[in-house]
């Protein structure tokens, strides 16, 4: 509970001292991080000084400053108490809650050939209305939080209206790098594996005889991410798929591809760069520089918003304790 925290001082005081009560020796731990790891991120982002020994914290800065940070605290001890945190998660909590909308979220109900999809929890219904309500959108979190799958509907949806042209399905062949001219067949064949996920989808919103055929007339595109570069994309709904792989230059390359009446939505895991080693993932930059842009949403998902077999959320939660 929130009000477990006790906090000694003026709230107009630039040094703001708190004790937090009832938290497990394990879940202080947790929310320090592996040497104060979490704590620094906290410091950083809200740019205080944080001293803290046991439950005790003490926080100076600029008055507006501290005051961000406490409300920081509360969001990483609710959280600490839940569920293991490692840096990424610690930074998705602390960069979704500072842009968390004070809006309650229209309900998107989308119609397509598998039925009637709609948001199941908070957050993706959070999700899909930032689609429907942007043109620029980022979903950010685990494997089995319906990213990719809500996207695909909400593009489906749009063609099937006749509100966009063509789809566009996106993603980067990082897990092939330079093997990639290696591979049997013709470039159809070799990068098919790895937009094998979007495929899935849109069979199953479409039918496969529909896919087919939007294919062959163009209006669905499935392509590598190298092969948007030089490109404009007016009357079209993009979708860029692990997006984590991505390097700087490639997110910002393919950014810059939107056109007129054309709606992207950049999905990824932060937890899963497939980079090679010194390479800053495209997703992980785009998230510190594009926050406070109007017309770009960004959606955080966690492990509570898997929709798979009741095992994978516990299976995520076993590999996130498992980086502390």
């Amino acid at each position: 509970m929130m009000n477990e925290i006790k906090e000694q001082g003026s709230t107009n005081s630039t040094v703001r001292n708190m004790e937090i009560s009832d938290l497990s020796n394990g879940a202080l731990a947790n929310l320090y991080g592996h040497h104060d790891a979490h704590l620094k991120q906290l410091s950083e982002h809200t740019q205080t000084d944080i001293h803290a020994r046991g439950n005790k914290f003490q926080i100076e800065g600029g008055v507006s400053h501290v005051e961000h940070a406490a409300k920081m605290l509360f969001l990483l001890v609710k959280e600490a108490r839940k569920e293991a945190l490692n840096p990424e998660i610690v930074h998705v909590i602390l960069a979704g809650n500072a842009t968390k909308p004070d809006y309650e979220p229209q309900e998107v109900a989308i119609k397509t050939k598998a039925g009637v999809i709609t948001g199941r929890s908070d957050n993706q219904k959070e999700y899909l209305h930032n689609i429907v309500t942007h043109d620029i959108n980022f979903g950010i979190g685990p494997a089995g939080t319906g990213k990719t799958y809500l996207a695909v509907a909400c593009a489906v949806e749009a063609y099937m209206n006749d509100r966009v042209r063509r789809l566009v399905l996106v993603r980067p062949a990082v897990e092939a790098g330079e093997r990639l001219g290696f591979l049997p067949g013709d470039l159809s064949d070799k990068v098919d594996p790895y937009l094998r996920p979007l495929y899935d989808a849109l069979y199953d919103m479409l039918g496969n005889n529909k896919v087919e055929k939007m294919l062959e007339k163009n209006e669905i595109e499935i392509a590598p991410l190298a092969f948007m570069r030089g490109r404009t994309l007016n009357d079209a709904y993009v979708i860029l798929d692990e997006a984590q792989n991505t390097t700087v230059e490639q997110m910002k390359m393919f950014l810059t591809r939107t056109g007129f009446n054309t709606t992207v939505v950049v999905t990824g895991d932060i937890t899963q760069v497939d980079l090679r080693p010194g390479e800053k993932s495209g997703l992980k930059h785009a998230m510190d520089i594009l926050q406070d842009i109007k017309g770009i949403s960004f959606s955080w998902f966690k492990s509570k918003d898997v929709v798979r077999h009741s095992l994978v959320q516990k299976i995520v939660d076993a590999y996130d304790n498992q980086k502390k």
